[in-house]
Formats: structure tokens, C-alpha cells, sequence
């Protein structure tokens, strides 16, 4: 049966995983903040963020297997340090390394996050041989590589923001463009006639700056 591997993207090496893990659990989950409105049943949900996904999975490591692996060892502290070592700072990116743990169809570009280990069995002299370890990879993405993806992906980078009790248009603009002189783009945007008048729970529609008149054409920045 195929193998699971660790490999470091930074050194290059791989590390064979003894005993295929009999289930792994992939976890992934989103933020979503709550605007309470007075009058309504319950809040309304804004997305926040989404938060990272993570592998869940127990490794069993075995000295007297490791010269399956070209590796002869007495302790099975051994190999597990060489895990753990998946963890520590590289030098040249000041940072752990970025590791791809791949199995079959399953590839996960990550870092290892935990590892608790538990020890199970020793020789008679107290040295251990064989060890469970607890993982926990976190999914690793590419801020870079990302943001290309969105602006290739998305038309406009306008965004949406649900009116809370005591909201003003300069309060609003004040959070999305840390201006509250610039509540002139999002009033246009929705074409709201008295920017005294918001009504709580309407969905506005805040325009990217610099933002042009449809009327005058004048630029707004």
C-alpha cells in the first residue's frame, strides 16, 4: 500500500509516514459577525472571514520498523524528534517550514501546528520503541497567490454593509474608508436622497475610491 509523506518544501526532504493513519479528520469552519437590529427576531450575519483549515491525524512510530526505512533505531525518540523537527524555525525563511503532506488523492499544503505524543511501548530497560503521536497540520496559504486569484475572479471590489440603529453615512465612511468626509460615493452608490434618513437593516452597496459621479462625472476620492 502507498505510503504517506511529509515533505519540507524548504529542504527538500521527505519523511515517510511507518504506519498509514487508519482516519484523519479535516476540519474547516467561517467567521460570521452579528448585527443586532431592534425590532427584528434575530441579528443579521455578516461574513467576517473564513478560518483556516486544518488535518487531524494520530501517527504510530516503531523502532523496530525503522529499518524499513533505512533508519536504524534503538529509541523511538528518535523518530519522533524527527517530526518534531518539522516544526522548528528554518533558518533561511525565519519562519517552520512549509510542508506537503500527500496520501493517494489527499495532498495538503501546511505546517505542523501540534504534535502530542504519547509513548506505549518500552524495551526493559525503560527506553521506548513505539510512540503515538496526536498531529495537527494547519493549511498554509499563499497571501500572494491569493489576492491574484480574487482581482482575477471578481468584476468589482465593492462591498456591502448592513445599517445598524444610529449609523450616518460619515460614520459608515469613516469604517470603510477611515474618512467620514467621503460619505458623498456610498450616498450616490444608492442613490439615498437625505443622508439623515437611513433606514436600520438596508443593505448598502460601498463603492471602491476614487468613485465618479453617473450624473456629473466627477471624480470622488
Amino acid at each position: 500500500m502507498e505510503k504517506a509523506t511529509i515533505t519540507n518544501t524548504v529542504s527538500g526532504e521527505t519523511v515517510y509516514v511507518q504506519f498509514n493513519p487508519e482516519e484523519y479528520t479535516i476540519n474547516r469552519d467561517n467567521n460570521f459577525a452579528q448585527l443586532t437590529v431592534p425590532g427584528l427576531s434575530g441579528p443579521l450575519l455578516q461574513f467576517a472571514n473564513g478560518n483556516m483549515k486544518t488535518l487531524d491525524m494520530e501517527l504510530l512510530l516503531d523502532a523496530y520498523e525503522s529499518r524499513q526505512f533505512g533508519k536504524n533505531a534503538d529509541d523511538v525518540r528518535d523518530l519522533v524528534r524527527e517530526i518534531e523537527g518539522l516544526m522548528e524555525i528554518d533558518p533561511t525563511i525565519h519562519a517552520p517550514p512549509v510542508l506537503i503532506f500527500a496520501w493517494g488523492s489527499v495532498t495538503f499544503t501546511c505546517v505542523l501546528a501540534r504534535v502530542s505524543t504519547r509513548y506505549v511501548l518500552f524495551r526493559s530497560d525503560g527506553i521506548p520503541v513505539r510512540a503515538r503521536l496526536q498531529v495537527t497540520f494547519n493549511e498554509f496559504t499563499n497571501a500572494e497567490l491569493e489576492a491574484k486569484e480574487i482581482k482575477r475572479e471578481t468584476a468589482d471590489y465593492t462591498h456591502r454593509y448592513v445599517v445598524a440603529a444610529g449609523d450616518t453615512l460619515s460614520g459608515i465612511a469613516n469604517k470603510v474608508y477611515q474618512n467620514p468626509r467621503l460619505w458623498r460615493p456610498i450616498a450616490l452608490n444608492n442613490e439615498i436622497d437625505d443622508p439623515r434618513e437611513l433606514p436600520v437593516g438596508a443593505e448598502l452597496v460601498v463603492p471602491q475610491l476614487p468613485y465618479s459621479d453617473p450624473e456629473t462625472g466627477e471624480v470622488l476620492e
